[in-house]
């Protein structure tokens, strides 16, 4: 990845705080921010953490002289800046570094972040929207929500800012709606989509079509996952099946 294409779209962020009060720049505090997250950091005290430990690094790339923000700091200020102009520019970013393939599995989910509920000022925990690539490992973009139930609309936003051509999205069970469907023919793609009793009707026709007996000897293609969660072994079993209009 290219750390000066980084700088370079980090910079043209506006900070709007008052200058003569600015103590750690803008663009070291996002810098530092996306570094720690690309590096597996959830809370902003890991954020802060990330940068004591990686200091000299930083500061071969940002202006870090007055060492690194407090958590609370850069919490702040991540909150204030314009989430939407961010989130453009870290997709934009990453597609740059990351040329997608043809038929590439990208997988998105919604988490929500630990320590982003704001008790004092009545806010809840912020909910990121992501769309994460199998082969590279690297998230290929995000939006912010304000809740779970809000991933219903905050997906199309994001399948809007990616390029999708003949790759496959997968989505769990809160993504199986036709809107979304839709969205992702229309970006040219594929779609695999659980189905879960939010869909009442399809998923009873599932049941209808898909009996558990029907898996024990399927002559089709197939392919199956087996791993150990929760103390039990699980095992999950993909089918190719003919389309039938109950299931359109």
């Amino acid at each position: 990845m290219s750390i000066q294409s980084l700088l370079d779209y980090i910079s043209v962020t506006p900070d709007i705080r008052q200058q003569g009060k600015v103590k750690h720049k803008l663009s070291a505090i996002l810098f530092l921010t996306v570094c720690a997250v690309i590096a597996g950091a959830d809370e902003w005290q890991e954020i802060e953490d990330f940068g004591h430990e990686r200091l000299e690094w930083l500061k071969k790339y940002g202006d870090f002289d007055n060492g690194i923000p407090v958590d609370d700091t850069i919490a702040r200020v991540v909150s204030n800046i314009d989430s939407l102009a961010f989130e453009k520019m870290f997709i934009e970013w990453m597609q740059e570094c990351h040329e997608i393939t043809d038929g590439e599995i990208i997988a998105i989910d919604g988490k929500t972040i630990r320590g982003s509920f704001d008790k004092g000022k009545r806010k809840g925990a912020i909910h990121m929207v992501s769309a994460f690539s199998n082969e590279n490992g690297v998230v290929l973009g995000q939006v912010k929500t304000e809740a779970k139930s809000n991933e219903i609309t905050a997906i199309p936003e994001l399948l809007n800012l990616l390029y999708l051509k003949k790759n496959l999205i997968t989505i769990d069970a809160m993504g199986c709606q036709k809107d979304i469907s839709s969205k992702i023919k229309d970006k040219k793609a594929d779609y695999l989509l659980a189905v879960k009793g939010n869909q009442g009707k399809l998923h009873h026709a599932f049941e209808e079509k898909f009996p558990v007996n029907v898996f024990s000897n399927y002559k089709g293609d197939s392919f199956s996952t087996q791993e150990i969660s929760h103390g039990r072994k699980e095992t999950r079993l993909h089918i190719v099946s003919n389309v039938t209009p109950e299931l359109l």
